[in-house]
């Protein structure tokens, strides 16, 4: 019974044995630089996309238009991350021409100045209140000369409206995507079939 399973596994062998375990390995290996090189292509584009929103930014441009190439696309491809993450200290995209034009607009409107109230205020108050403990006597000072002159009318614009961060999905059906998935399913066969190999070696010994 013994000798018959050994003749069933050399059977086996024999048809597996012209099927290379490394023709396995070279297609994953030929996959894997298509991936590296698709993942850099995506963060290039993404990096030309970034650059085109802070181009119409500083030159009050189509800012939105661009802005949503930027989003779409990196919605839709991998290693084009664009979120702040733990380690940043600021959102990657901020749209700091945009912002300053509204405030300038705001100032027009309104004709006053808020941060220069602010700074009148606080030179003001350093001249002629004590300081107190944390500065506790000039905040009540501060607030009074804001609203004498004005300054409390005015809402400041939210900068936050004006920062933006997008995530990039862990995968996506794009070159990146695909190749990665190729890889990875030939680098398993090549492992499986190396390892069937080596068992069948081991099984078929005397």
């Amino acid at each position: 019974m013994k000798n018959m399973d050994k003749g069933r596994l050399h059977h086996f062998w024999r048809k597996l044995k012209p099927i290379s375990p490394w023709s396995f390995l070279v297609v994953a290996l030929i996959f894997s630089g298509i991936c590296v090189w698709s993942l850099r292509e995506n963060n290039l584009h993404m990096i030309r996309l970034r650059d085109a929103v802070y181009a119409a930014d500083k030159e009050n441009g189509d800012v939105e238009g661009a802005l949503r190439n930027l989003r779409e696309y990196v919605y839709a491809h991998m290693n084009t991350d664009l979120s702040s993450g733990n380690n940043s200290i600021k959102p990657p995209i901020q749209l700091k021409y945009e912002y300053e034009r509204l405030v300038e607009a705001q100032k027009q409107q309104t004709g006053t100045d808020s941060s220069q109230v602010y700074t009148d205020a606080q030179a003001y108050c350093e001249a002629n209140v004590p300081d107190g403990f944390s500065g506790r006597f000039r905040i009540p000072c501060i607030q009074d000369y804001v609203a004498a002159h004005g300054a409390g009318e005015v809402q400041p614009i939210p900068d936050a409206l004006f920062k933006f961060d997008f995530v990039s999905p862990l995968w996506s059906p794009d070159v990146a995507g695909w190749s990665l998935v190729i890889a990875g399913i030939f680098g398993l066969l090549f492992l499986v079939r190396l390892g069937s190999d080596l068992w069948l070696r081991y099984e078929l010994r005397d």
